[in-house]
């Protein structure tokens, strides 16, 4: 019955479509363009990529040479608008940059610029390339007409190389950034609590990136719980994922129950309002309507690969989204959380318990939350899921908006080995991180909030170029 349960939007098994380029300048060697057409097709599909080429005789040798050929080659993506979220800029050799800017001034999505090496063996007329020269005069025309594109080191590549995989695959997670980004819809169910002005944040700045926010009230979630049929089969199908989760020995039926039907409550909002991320007020009304702390929930709508931050934290929803589009892999919203010791480059992060069971070492406990039991009195908090993360490579990031930008920072670490003590409650790991103090100082020195997205992997500088080069957005500097 768990198939009834809301799937993320994000497609981890799907790698992006390309749109396949080819230039050509006519007094080169011709007989270039078909190999690396061929060769280009081959090694995309072989890297499990979906490709759309323009027919080879469209024009000579299905490359574009001049600014007629570019015009045939925009209407052709132009008909295939929708089919592709990247274009891959082919030289074979020299190529015609007066036709490669009108074939792709409007395309609309990233462009990634691959120009062929020349061999040592092979500089005679009739097979040297001068792609290395060609590169720049498109890089030169693009940048004139402010079109962005992606150039990589080196500056000549191989598509059989390893550089070049490598290349594709930053290049293939830089493209679902871009394209996830663009009318972006997060939610914030419930206000602000009262205490955190950390987690402020501006909607029409949002807006203007195109990212709408929307907002629901508190009440409207008790509303739905309350009057929740429990014979939905969503409830059956939440009730059986959760059971299967984690631990759930010493909690009571009525809490459980209580957690399942604001479960389905959650992800009937993200359904209704097409939510690709959200956050919640996580305290107090619900613990003291509800009975409950919806850690756990948070937990299993992560390990969806459905961004969800606690505490309206919206901006680290945001960044959560990010991140998760480039490493296809759940992310995570924490605190900036405890020195380890007298290591400068490494800290504890924690959070009550929203962690996605993929970045921990097992399966939670869940408890009743001490934070809320000590305010409140016991039995009022049960769902925060208290374990322990795993050692990983991780990317982590932040958001804020400020004077009408949206600012991030980004970086990369490891969550280590390091054993924390078992009297430590909530989800934590320690993280180590080159040069963590003087980046701790920028944080906050720069009015970033106490807490931080996290996901798997180092997918750092495809989110950079991403947000930098395609977005607008404005990342800080270290």
């Amino acid at each position: 019955m768990t198939d009834s349960l809301p799937q993320a939007r994000i497609q981890y098994s799907r790698k992006t479509t390309f749109a396949l380029f080819f230039g050509n300048r006519g007094f080169f060697p011709e007989k270039l363009i078909s190999g690396a057409r061929a060769e280009l097709i081959e090694v995309l599909e072989g890297l499990g990529h979906d490709v759309l080429v323009m027919p080879e005789d469209a024009t000579d040798y299905g490359a574009v040479e001049s600014p007629a050929d570019g015009a045939k080659y925009a209407n052709f993506l132009k008909e295939n608008k929708g089919k592709f979220s990247g274009v891959i800029l082919c030289l074979p050799n020299f190529g015609d940059e007066t036709g490669a800017i009108a074939a792709l001034r409007d395309a609309e999505v990233p462009i990634y610029i691959q120009a062929y090496p020349d061999e040592i063996t092979n500089m005679g007329f009739e097979d040297r390339r001068d792609a290395f020269c060609g590169k720049f005069s498109v890089m030169d025309v693009f940048t004139q007409y402010g079109t962005p594109f992606t150039s990589w080191t080196p500056h000549v590549v191989h598509p059989r190389s390893e550089t070049f995989r490598q290349h594709m695959d930053q290049f293939d997670r830089t493209c679902r950034v871009v394209g996830g980004m663009k009318r972006m819809v997060v939610g914030a169910i419930g206000a602000r609590t009262t205490a955190f002005k950390t987690v402020r944040f501006d909607e029409l700045t949002l807006q203007k990136y195109d990212i709408t926010t929307e907002t629901l009230d508190m009440s409207d979630v008790f509303m739905r719980v309350r009057g929740l049929d429990t014979k939905r089969g969503e409830y059956l199908a939440k009730a059986e994922k959760l059971r299967g989760y984690t631990n759930w020995k010493g909690v009571p039926d009525k809490s459980f129950d209580m957690l399942v039907r604001t479960g389905v409550v959650i992800d009937d909002i993200i359904e209704e309002y097409e939510m690709n991320a959200m956050a919640f007020r996580c305290w107090i009304e619900i613990e003291k309507e509800l009975n409950i702390s919806p850690c756990v929930l948070l937990s299993e709508i992560n390990d969806r690969g459905i961004p969800a931050a606690c505490e309206l934290d919206t901006c680290n929803a945001i960044s959560m989204y990010a991140i998760n589009l480039a490493s296809q892999a759940p992310a995570t919203c924490l605190d900036w959380n405890n020195n380890w010791g007298d290591d400068e480059n490494k800290c504890i992060l924690f959070h009550c318990g929203p962690v996605p069971q993929t970045l921990m070492t097992g399966k939670g406990d869940v408890i009743d939350h001490p934070m809320f039991a000590k305010a409140l009195g016991s039995g009022c908090g049960w769902g925060c899921n208290v374990g322990r993360i795993a050692n990983n490579d991780i990317t982590f990031a932040s958001c804020k908006t400020q004077d009408g930008r949206l600012e991030f920072y980004l970086g990369e670490g490891e969550f280590t080995k390091d054993v924390i003590p078992p009297e430590y409650f909530g989800c934590a790991g320690v993280v180590q991180i080159d040069n963590l103090q003087n980046k701790l100082q920028k944080i906050g020195y720069e009015g970033y909030r106490h807490h931080v997205s996290v996901t798997t992997g180092h997918v750092a500088a495809s989110v950079r170029e991403a947000f930098d080069n395609y977005l607008n957005y404005s990342v800080t500097p270290w």
